[in-house]
């Protein structure tokens, strides 16, 4: 059995977190929308604003930062942050590719996309290719069963998923090099 204590949750960067004066005024006007006795309503907003603007993951140091500026327990943090795929809990590439991995996705190839993924990119599931680029992972429904096998790279979504379709997508996200990937700016949003 793994020795629990080796968990990512458990390591701790120890860097100094914050955010910006402006950030902080925005967190505090999404915080007038909900109730003094319903802090923890505000995470999921605030976990998408630590999570683009502190470095593209969430680290402990910035969950337990969250858990102090909200008021709640590091561990109300944790249980969010480790639920939704859509955190990361370590640094991920610039392009985050996730293949849906439930039934319907299953039955109509998304177990032999996800094969192709790793050839095409020379990584498993959850990895990190060398360059930075890309991450690959696998999550639970993308919600369009009926336009399975889905993926998801950032917050562009893509359906009826061949292997030529994904040549295609990594291709071009190869050519695009350097440029600002396609992504939602959650502080914007809030």
């Amino acid at each position: 059995m793994k020795n629990l204590i080796d968990h990512k949750l458990y390591n701790r960067e120890n860097k100094k977190v914050g955010f910006s004066d402006d950030t902080l005024e925005r967190i505090r006007k999404i915080i007038l929308h909900y109730p003094d006795d319903r802090r923890k309503s505000v995470l999921l907003p605030v976990l998408h604003i630590a999570q683009e603007e502190l470095g593209g993951y969430l680290s402990v140091d910035v969950m337990d930062y969250v858990a102090s500026l909200l008021e709640i327990q590091p561990i109300e943090v944790y249980e969010v942050a480790t639920f939704y795929s859509m955190f990361h809990l370590e640094p991920v590439g610039k392009y985050v590719i996730e293949v849906c991995q439930t039934g319907p996705c299953a039955i109509c190839g998304g177990e032999r996309i996800l094969d192709h993924l790793e050839k095409v990119l020379g990584i498993k599931a959850g990895e990190t290719t060398p360059d930075g680029l890309f991450t690959l992972k696998t999550v639970e429904c993308l919600g369009a069963c009926g336009t399975a096998p889905v993926m998801q790279v950032n917050t562009e979504f893509y359906e009826s998923m061949t292997n030529e379709k994904i040549d295609r997508i990594i291709e071009d996200l190869k050519n695009k090099g350097n440029q600002q990937p396609t992504e939602t700016r959650w502080a914007e949003l809030f």
